[in-house]
This record gives structure tokens, sequence and C-alpha cells, in this order.
């Protein structure tokens, strides 16, 4: 008996050993896979604020817990079985529409580059109209399923070769886990500066770091969407890089990769790093290219047909200096408000 139950539970450890050992590779594989939708993430990040700036105070965390309920629901109900049955049946399919996803990804980067360059933002942006929070939220619900599309086929693409369940598990845990990463900074981003306006009213050093907290907001969402613009070059030239070399046209990744060989041996003990850099740089000129091309087909067509209106109302919504600054928060203009006007609770 006693020794029945000794190898019992020899083989109760031994299946815990297994499981362990597999949960920690489904944990690796979907850091690995998540880290690849890395420049989707941080733009996803800095897009989302945008839609509930115009809200009260009150309605800000209710309404993002909306739109990260909608986005969970973006992949799990429909994103999330689509990539499974492609990569099941028609896994050939995957890097064309990867590679279309890198494309977009560059056209999405190359367009803020160019309204930068330009001098002019998006039709609309800075305007701070009030909306109906069901419109708001199935707006930003339907912006969400793009670039959590992306996200998915991204992450799907590091962990093709293991097996149909294992791809399932390592999929949704990275669906949850990017979905509460992203929100969760959102919810963050959005209250801080309300965070740093209460602050303020203390006094002394607190209050000065309250104060501090809500002038940095403004230029914590401009530095997101530049950190955010380049991810995007770089994630989506990357991807292109890739998938030429997949669709065997070696060329462009044999260039790169020769460039980048030659900088990692010419740089000793900075090697790694100095070869990650030239990959990264290439891949990012790589999709401005590609990124400016999409925008100059989408400029000489589909622009073109847009009424001169939206001209018009995008150049009375622009700064005097031509430029389409970020404009500041609510906590911002609550904090340089006349003193005899009581501040927010």
């Amino acid at each position: 008996m006693a020794g029945g139950l000794v190898a019992l539970l020899d083989d109760v450890a031994v299946l815990a050993r297994a499981a362990a050992a597999s949960i920690d590779d489904i944990g690796a594989a979907a850091a690995k896979a998540g880290a690849k939708a890395a420049g989707v993430v941080v733009d996803d990040a800095a897009v989302t604020p945008q839609y509930v700036r115009s809200l009260a105070a009150e309605r800000e965390l209710p309404i993002i817990k909306r739109i990260a309920v909608g986005s969970l629901r973006n992949k799990f109900l429909i994103i999330l079985p689509a990539v499974l049955l492609l990569s099941q049946f028609v896994p050939w399919l995957l890097t064309p529409i990867l590679m279309l996803g890198g494309a977009y990804l560059c056209y999405e980067g190359a367009e803020k580059v160019w309204a930068k360059i330009a001098h002019h933002g998006v039709s609309g942006a800075g305007e701070e109209t009030v909306q109906d929070e069901t419109t708001l939220v199935s707006g930003a619900v339907r912006t969400d399923l793009i670039l959590s599309a992306e996200i998915m086929v991204i992450s799907l693409n590091e962990v093709i070769d293991e097996a149909f369940w294992s791809r399932l598990v390592i999929l949704a845990v990275v669906a949850v886990l990017i979905t509460v990463l992203v929100y969760g900074v959102v919810a963050l981003i959005v209250k801080m500066d309300d965070a740093g306006l209460r602050l303020s009213q203390r006094s002394g050093a607190v209050a000065t770091f309250g104060r501090g907290l809500v002038r940095a907001m403004p230029v914590v969402l401009t530095v997101l969407t530049v950190v955010g613009t380049a991810a995007m070059l770089w994630v989506g030239g990357h991807i292109l890089l890739l998938g030429t070399n997949e669709l065997n046209l070696h060329f462009l990744y044999e260039a790169v990769h020769h460039v980048e060989v030659a900088a990692h041996d010419a740089t000793g003990v900075l090697g790694g790093l100095v070869g990650w850099l030239v990959n990264t740089v290439a891949s990012a000129i790589l999709g401005l290219i590609v990124g400016a091309l999409v925008v100059l087909v989408m400029t000489l067509t589909l622009h073109r047909r847009k009424p001169k209106a939206a001209a018009a109302t995008a150049a009375a919504t622009t700064g005097t200096d031509g430029t389409n600054p970020v404009p500041p928060s609510r906590a911002a203009q609550r904090l340089d408000a006349p003193a005899d006007r009581a501040p927010r609770g």
C-alpha cells in the first residue's frame, strides 16, 4: 500500500512538472508573439485616449471599459476563429495576409509623417465635439478590430509551427494580456491629469508635482504618437522584408542581412546591438518607402473624391503656425482657469 502511494505521488509530481513546463512554454511563446506586435500595441495605446477626450470625467473609465470589452469580443469571436482556421487549412495565405497588414502599418506610419511634414492633420483632428456614447464606442471598437487583427496575425506568425491547441491557448493568452495592457495603460493616461489636478490642490512640493503632471500629459501623448509612428514603420517594414523572402524574392532580405552581418562583425562586443539597429533602421526605411507609395496612390485616387469642405474644416482647426498640435487636457485647461472657478471634484 505504501509503495503504491509513493508511486502515485511520484506520477503526480511528474505530471505537475510537465504541466508547469507546458505553462512556461506557453508563457514564453505568448511573450515572444506579443513582442512582435509591439508597434501596433503602442499605436493602439496612443490612439484610444482621443476617444474620451471630450467626455465628462466620470464617464471616461466606463467608456474605456466598454471599448475593452468590445476589443475582447473582436479578438475571441471574430479574429481568433478566423486566423486559426486559416492557419489550419490554408496556411499559405498567412504570409500574404500578414504582408497586407504590414503594408497597412506602413501606410498609417507614412501618413502621420506626411501630415507632420505638410503641417496638417487628419480632417477634424483637434475638435472636441460631444458624441453619443454608443456611437463613440462603436467607432472605437471598429478601429480596434483592424489593430487587433494585425496584432493577432503577427502573433500567429510567431507560433505557426505549434500544434492547433497550443496555438489556440497561446493566442488566447496574447489576446487577454494585450487587451489588459493596452486599456490599462489607456485608463492610466486618461486619469493621470485628473490625479495631477487633485495633487495640485495640495500644498508645497506635492502641488508642484501635480501641476507638472498635468502639464506633462500633452507631451506624453505626443511622445506616444511619435514612438507609435516609428514602431509602425519598423514593424510594417520588417514584416514586408521577411514576407518577400518567404515568397522567394530574396534580394531585399539578403541585402539587409549582408549589411547587418558586416556591421555586427565590425563592432566587436556591440555587434549584436549594432546589427539589430541596422536591421531595424533598414526595416523602417523600407516601411517608409512602401507607406509613402501607398499614401501617394491613396491621395491620387480616394482622397481626391473627398469634398473640398473637408479641407476647409481641417484648416479651421489648424493652429496659427500651420500645425495641428495636441490640445491641452481638460485638467490643464482647468489649471489655467481663473481662480474664482471651482475646479472639478
